[in-house]
């Protein structure tokens, strides 16, 4: 980095500038490093937001122009998409200016994102929210993530699963903190929409799949809300004037913003790197046993020639596209499969709590798996990452299908257990390949290697979605198709208001759903919704397969790929 560059008006912000002075305390900088990944982290409580998003207009219940779900999720799709690509933009960039830079720019684009979605909702322009969260957002996220991982590896290299573990622990504890202040704030800033009457005592009318009521100021859209969608504005089942609430969104949104901003600011003011040729007192590096730990360096061009780069990409694409795909559906896939069969037990609560939960597990898993590491080796743990996964992706159709049959609790843990496992492994996953790349390629630009694998992250977080997504809407129109085979055409006619030939426009407006026709499917009639997971979950236990030989191939780097500058020549082994 040239020092011209750095003794500008944002000098103070560059490398040279927060070099450690002797006897500096490293346990300073994991501090501010868990601070950021907090923040970024809440990316993971996506989820919260889409039942708001998804009823904007509406309030109580989704209306005919709200977004539907698929549009909404693809924004938590853009973030991580953007997370990869800034992370390997960024990389060599962060190895040049230092941790401090990277996280002030962070701290823009994020509170920024957020600042920016938030007039979208507002507006109702679904493609801001696009370009504020899912963009500039995104690069906040990829920025803020890579800041602190190579300063932490070169500050902790006698204990770099533990130091980088420590960091990426806050990333999947993001969500734990920010699930609940979300659904705090969505609930202080919304506001029920106008109440018309009971369902029987307003006079509605269907076109085009939208419903309208008479009033004496003329016609207008309304929904129709059941009790439970209701019960949470303090309601009661009836006719709702569609754009008269507000589900409190757009506030949400304007407060993380400014929020995040000065959290991430402040945290990146604390970051120091250590003195050139610094090491902890009386630590002397040790050959391992594995003989995957180098002591040499390679470059950040040269590293993506080699085999083992892309093996690890593969290993970290397909061990997160297996995950992201259940964090992003989790709650709603709680409450599908087991809230039909078990309602006293699976309420609102309970799948809020569950979210929760991932996020918990997420986090521990990454301190845990990566500490672990330490002692058992990088590849030792990648191994049961990909063998306990495979089998507890492909028990989850079973705990699903059995519980459609027989509602028994021993499912529910079952599924709970396996699922907490799985997410404790997929953050374990992301924590424990820092420490792997430091192993394979050294340390000197392992940052920037860092944030170019980072994109197997993007690429996973448009696979993860898109096949979850995709798998379940078919399986839901096969559902539907078949329930609307089984049921009367009058008693059809009679409740949805419109015949049996219409089903289509019907399903597109939202008016039929699975639920809805369960009500008028004959007795005996087993309810589909369970199953609606279960070959994105024989998809997902096929990708940990592969990603398992990828990692069986595991070998270390040939000696012609190594960095040969006379400062980093091979140390001696003791």
């Amino acid at each position: 980095m040239s020092n011209a560059r750095s003794g500008g008006a944002l000098g103070f912000l560059y490398k040279d500038h927060i070099v450690a002075k002797p006897g500096f305390n490293r346990w300073r900088v994991p501090p501010a490093s868990i601070a950021i990944h907090l923040c970024i982290g809440s990316v993971y409580a996506w989820s919260v937001f889409n039942p708001a998003l998804t009823r904007q207009l509406g309030v109580v219940a989704p209306a005919a122009q709200d977004w539907s779900l698929s549009s909404v999720v693809w924004i938590f799709s853009v973030a991580i998409v953007f997370l990869g690509l800034s992370a390997a933009f960024a990389g060599k960039w962060l190895e040049e200016v230092g941790p401090r830079m990277v996280g002030v720019v962070a701290a823009f684009c994020w509170g920024g994102g957020f600042i920016l979605g938030s007039f979208g909702i507002a507006s109702h322009q679904l493609w801001l929210i696009y370009l504020g969260y899912g963009v500039l957002g995104g690069c906040g996220l990829g920025l803020g993530y890579v800041s602190p991982v190579s300063t932490l590896i070169r500050w902790f290299p006698d204990r770099r699963g533990m130091a980088t573990g420590m960091a990426i622990m806050g990333f999947g504890g993001g969500a734990m903190i920010a699930a609940p202040v979300k659904g705090w704030l969505l609930s202080i800033y919304q506001k029920a929409p106008d109440f018309l009457g009971a369902q029987d005592a307003v006079a509605t009318v269907v076109e085009n799949g939208r419903v309208f009521a008479e009033t004496a100021a003329g016609k207008v859209e309304v929904v129709v809300a059941s009790a439970a969608q209701a019960a949470s504005f303090g309601g009661e089942a009836g006719v709702y004037v569609v754009g008269t609430g507000n589900t409190g969104a757009a506030q949400t949104f304007l407060t993380l913003g400014v929020v995040y901003f000065i959290v991430m600011m402040i945290a990146s003011f604390q970051y120091r790197v250590p003195a050139e040729g610094w090491k902890p007192a009386g630590w002397e590096p040790k050959p391992v046993a594995s003989g995957l730990v180098t002591q040499n360096h390679v470059h950040i061009d040269q590293a993506l020639k080699t085999p083992q780069f892309w093996q690890l990409w593969v290993m970290l694409c397909f061990n997160v596209t297996a995950g992201i795909g259940v964090i992003g559906v989790a709650k709603t896939m709680m409450s599908e499969i087991f809230g039909t069969g078990m309602p006293l037990i699976v309420t609102a609560g309970f799948a809020s709590t569950y979210v929760l939960m991932i996020s918990v597990f997420n986090m521990v898993g990454r301190f845990f798996w990566a500490s672990t590491s330490d002692y058992i080796g990088r590849k030792a743990t990648y191994m049961c990452f990909f063998v306990i996964g495979t089998v507890l992706y492909l028990s989850i159709p079973y705990f699903a299908s059995a519980v459609a049959t027989n509602p028994s609790l021993i499912y529910l843990v079952g599924f709970y257990a396996a699922t907490m496992i799985i997410f404790s492994m997929y953050g374990g996953g992301f924590a424990t390949i820092p420490a792997y790349l430091a192993d394979m390629f050294g340390t000197m630009h392992v940052g920037g290697i860092h944030g170019r694998l980072l994109t197997a992250w993007s690429t996973a977080g448009v696979l993860g979605p898109l096949a979850i997504t995709s798998l379940r809407q078919m399986s839901v129109t096969n559902a539907i198709n078949d329930l609307a085979t089984r049921v009367d055409p009058a008693a059809f006619a009679d409740k949805f208001g419109a015949p049996l030939s219409q089903l289509d426009q019907l399903v597109a407006a939202k008016t039929v759903s699975i639920a809805k026709l369960m009500e008028i499917a004959p007795a005996g009639t087993i309810d589909p919704t369970p199953s609606l997971y279960n070959t994105t979950m024989y998809c997902m236990a096929a990708l940990l397969v592969v990603a398992f030989f990828a990692n069986l191939a595991m070998r270390p780097v040939k000696a012609h790929h190594h960095h040969a500058e006379p400062g980093l020549a091979p140390s001696p082994a003791e």
